[in-house]
């Protein structure tokens, strides 16, 4: 089993269409996958049409591998399950840190759907917090999506800075282009500056597209609903790249 975190402390990146999308290819392959949706916003779960069940709360699911089991829910699709978010997602972090291995927490619930899942794709909240650091122990690997601007480079190399400082694998941070538009100028230049520089940037580029914004009508992936769409063949090379690494 694999653990493959869509992670940016900087929120409107594209994570979460990232996230839905690369679950819903690898189901679509044939893997047995499961999507945590981990923000508490709960975007990834809108996609999939599913409201958190009623017991479903926090401290349930960070507590134990049956609190969580117990909340996950069937998708539309094959091979596909989703853990929704719960608004008391947001307490995650005062949760954590009155637990022992407050940081290893979430590795230790998932390690129980060792024998369930070949994957499991985790949609992060936007913050470099306790959570953040429960992801970073967890994931086999992290894909960062960067729109091609200066200070969604800046925000990369404060993770890189972060990962240094504390001890994470940075061999797990696994960049890639979201929401690129090679009318703009400095989206040009920074793609040029970053394949040059950065070894672990993933060899995708997401386009900005409004078929990727009509996830929010549509409520499901943009791969299902226009497959043969520019984004949806860029999140079929991602979710190929991330196999292959």
């Amino acid at each position: 089993m694999s653990i493959i975190a869509c992670y940016s402390s900087k929120g409107g990146v594209g994570k979460t269409a990232a996230a839905v999308n690369i679950a819903y290819a690898a189901a679509a392959d044939g893997n047995k996958t499961l999507l945590v949706d981990l923000d508490q916003q709960g975007a990834a779960s809108f996609y999939f049409r599913i409201r958190p069940p009623k017991q479903l709360k926090a401290k349930r699911v960070i507590s134990s591998e049956a609190g969580a089991q117990k909340s996950i829910r069937e998708t539309d699709f094959a091979n596909l399950h989703l853990l929704p978010a719960h608004q008391s997602y947001r307490n995650f972090d005062a949760l954590l840190d009155g637990m022992k291995r407050s940081s290893k927490r979430l590795a230790e619930v998932l390690d129980e759907f060792t024998s369930d899942y070949d994957h499991i794709i985790l949609d992060c909240p936007p913050s470099l917090s306790r959570v953040a650091e429960n992801v970073f122990h967890a994931a086999d690997t992290v894909l960062v999506p960067l729109i091609p601007t200066t200070l969604s480079l800046r925000t990369y190399e404060q993770l890189k800075e972060f990962f240094e400082k504390t001890g994470y694998k940075r061999k797990k941070l696994r960049p890639f282009f979201s929401m690129a538009d090679k009318r703009k100028r400095i989206h040009r230049d920074v793609i040029g500056e970053l394949q040059l520089s950065e070894k672990r940037l993933l060899d995708v580029l997401i386009p900005l597209s409004a078929e990727v914004e009509a996830m929010g009508s549509r409520r499901e992936p943009v791969l299902n609903f226009s497959p043969r769409h520019p984004a949806s063949l860029a999140f079929q090379d991602l979710w190929k790249a991330v196999e292959n690494t």
